[in-house]
């Protein structure tokens, strides 16, 4: 049996597998679509058909996002004391909720010489801790240089 790209094309679009999953089934089932889609399924070949775009997709991203937030920690520090130590998720929503409160307080934190960390669930260090040791630095370097010149 001669298998086109034809059938393989649509077995593809029905199925959401490989050229080579698509290929290998409709030479096991000798062409034939039923039996070519049978073999797939028996073999657990089928994807998951999540378009982009899909609410199911979106709430999945949705999920997974909040579910890393909760499992690293918002970590305000002061000579190795921790003063605040929330959930990302949390210092988020406390962010939206109160913009103002929350931006005042963080630039308090810096100018009182707070650090402020973003941590893993298991203390691992992000990235962004490198920008934010630079942001504290800056700030104490200006309070230190507007106290000499007073």
């Amino acid at each position: 049996m001669n298998i086109t790209l034809e059938q393989i094309e649509e077995l593809r679009k029905r199925v959401n597998v490989s050229y080579g999953d698509a290929k290998e089934a409709l030479e096991n089932s000798n062409g034939d679509m039923l039996e070519a889609l049978i073999y797939l399924e028996k073999n657990h070949k089928f994807k998951e058909d999540k378009a982009e775009g899909t609410f199911e997709s979106l709430w999945d991203k949705i999920k997974a996002l909040v579910n890393k937030g909760n499992n690293t920690r918002f970590i305000i520090r002061k000579r190795d004391k921790d003063v605040i130590n929330v959930t990302v998720t949390l210092t988020v929503i406390a962010a939206v909720l109160a913009m103002p409160v929350f931006l005042g307080g963080l630039l308090i934190a810096l100018i009182t010489g707070h650090k402020i960390r973003i941590e893993g669930n298991n203390g691992e260090d992000m990235k962004i801790n490198d920008t934010l040791d630079k942001v504290s630095t800056a700030v104490t370097t200006a309070k230190r240089k507007l106290a000499e010149t007073e």
